[in-house]
């Protein structure tokens, strides 16, 4: 096919248009994709900057860079999104992705768990309400009445008739006396008998009737069981030597046997309620005297003794109950049990900041109840803990580097301003009352080394120095200035 050359002229100008639209779109497309590079750069940074500052004196901000008027060092920039609030220690999660993993925190509150404590025990008798029945003179024993160990006697009982000999001799002086009408002389009388040990039941029988009475009655003081009898009829007996023993059955004991790990929760004072097989439906109210010191080591428990009031007898010593102390519970520090991280070595909790920080932190947990974990150690009311999503957190810190909150807490570090540091360096000028020095890094101060001021103490101290020396300075920082305490000359390597 033949063009005409008009048609030609259209052909060209059609591919001119097309060759200016491609050159165009490339370098739009070029263009582009490098702002698209280049905001990327920027995302990827550390952001904006914010304003720069001496880290010696991170509170003096200056809106351009260059050096600092205060140390011979360039001013460091600091950018948006930096750690704020002097280095608090955690690690920091963007809130979006804090929602996105449903982390819940909640606040650790004083509080109690109240659980029951209910055991078993055996009766006992009270070793405090028992009697030993002694024999007030030397003598023999002319009727007993017929009594045997394990029987249960009211107070009065008899057990045995005694001919005391000795006595007769001091009653009839007291009958004597008392026939004269002296009384001073009878009541001395009266007062010999008491210390020869005739009981004043005695005594009054005698100033009755006005006959001698050698043979006396012991009788039990209490009423109770008998548990020893050691009187028969016929012996011959000892001044003191003993006859009976009587323990009461007015108070019981109850000991009962607490597991070792509950032991703490009891203390003396605390009520418990006893229940018998022997009489159902029936309640024994009684109160905690005493925790024994020693623990059984076959079961590991511990004895708490109470004492039970006994009306009627009815509890002997050998007969098993039931103890209830009921809810018991002692106020303590409680989070929420799905707070709590046990890694197998040690327990630990998140610790959520209001600044958006989590740290972790060891814990010393107690007992757990109603969804409830009490902590003994490691943690202060109205501190926050993570509850849902901790774990990832605590992954997350391990990455990072984040230490351990101690379990007794962190020592704050001394300030930095705090003492005498040491420096060493050059004297690059000698001036009225300082020094210009040229130091090495200061750890103590955390500075690197620089070339800067320090004032004098004592003028006259630099005395004898001059420009170009080596030497060694203590020195005080108070706020922004350095003053010098002491000056020696840097002793040369060997």
């Amino acid at each position: 096919m033949t063009l005409s050359s008009e048609q030609k002229a259209r052909w060209g100008a059609v591919v001119l248009v097309a060759i200016v639209l491609a050159g165009g779109g490339g370098y739009w497309l070029g263009t582009s994709g490098t702002s698209s590079a280049g905001h990327e750069q920027v995302a990827e940074g550390e952001g904006d900057i914010l304003y720069y500052y001496d880290p010696m004196f991170p509170n003096q901000q200056f809106d351009k860079p260059g050096k600092s008027p205060f140390m011979d060092m360039q001013l460091v920039p600091k950018y948006a999104g930096e750690e704020e609030g002097g280095g608090e220690p955690g690690v920091s999660i963007d809130p979006a992705i804090t929602q996105n993993l449903g982390i819940r925190s909640a606040e650790a509150k004083m509080g109690r768990i109240e659980s029951s404590l209910s055991v078993t025990g055996t009766i006992e008798f009270n070793e405090r309400d028992i009697a030993i029945v002694e024999a007030r003179s030397g003598g023999f024993v002319e009727r007993t009445y017929r009594r045997a160990p394990s029987d249960v006697v009211p107070a009065g009982t008899p057990l045995a008739d005694i001919l005391v000999p000795d006595w007769g001799g001091a009653q009839a002086e007291y009958i004597a006396l008392a026939r004269s009408g002296n009384t001073e002389f009878a009541n001395a009388a009266k007062a010999r008998m008491r210390l020869l040990g005739m009981p004043d039941s005695l005594i009054r029988k005698v100033a009755r009737t006005g006959r001698p009475h050698s043979i006396y009655t012991v009788t039990t003081p209490i009423s109770g069981v008998v548990e020893r009898l050691d009187v028969r009829q016929g012996m011959t007996l000892d001044e003191g030597q003993p006859l009976a023993q009587i323990n009461g059955l007015g108070t019981v004991w109850l000991d009962a046997a607490i597991p070792e790990v509950r032991a703490p929760e009891i203390r003396v004072g605390q009520s418990a309620t006893a229940r018998l097989q022997s009489f159902p439906g029936v309640d024994f109210g009684g109160k905690v005297i005493a925790i024994l010191p020693t623990a059984e080591t076959g079961s590991r428990t511990l004895t708490a003794r109470i004492e039970l009031a006994n009306k009627g007898g009815k509890l002997r010593p050998g007969m098993f109950a039931a103890v209830d102390f009921g809810s018991i519970g002692s106020p303590a520090i409680l989070v929420p049990s799905e707070a709590i991280i046990d890694t197998g070595t040690r327990t630990l909790v998140m610790l959520s900041s209001d600044k958006g920080r989590y740290r972790p932190a060891e814990v010393r947990i107690g007992r757990e109840g109603g969804g409830q974990t009490e902590i003994l150690a490691g943690l202060s009311p109205g501190e926050k803990v993570i509850v849902s999503g901790q774990f990832l957190v605590d992954s997350e810190a391990n990455l990072s580097g984040i230490d351990v909150r101690p379990i007794q807490g962190e020592v704050k570090p001394a300030p930095k301003d705090a003492g005498t540091h040491k420096a060493s360096g050059r004297i690059e000028a000698i001036k009225k009352d300082a020094i210009t020095l040229t130091h090495s890094p200061i750890i103590s101060l955390n500075m690197p080394g620089m070339t800067m001021d320090f004032k004098l103490a004592k003028p006259g101290m630099v005395r004898g120095f001059k420009k170009g020396d080596e030497v060694t300075i203590d020195f005080q920082k108070k706020g922004m200035a350095f003053t010098v305490t002491g000056i020696s000359r840097k002793k040369a390597a060997k």
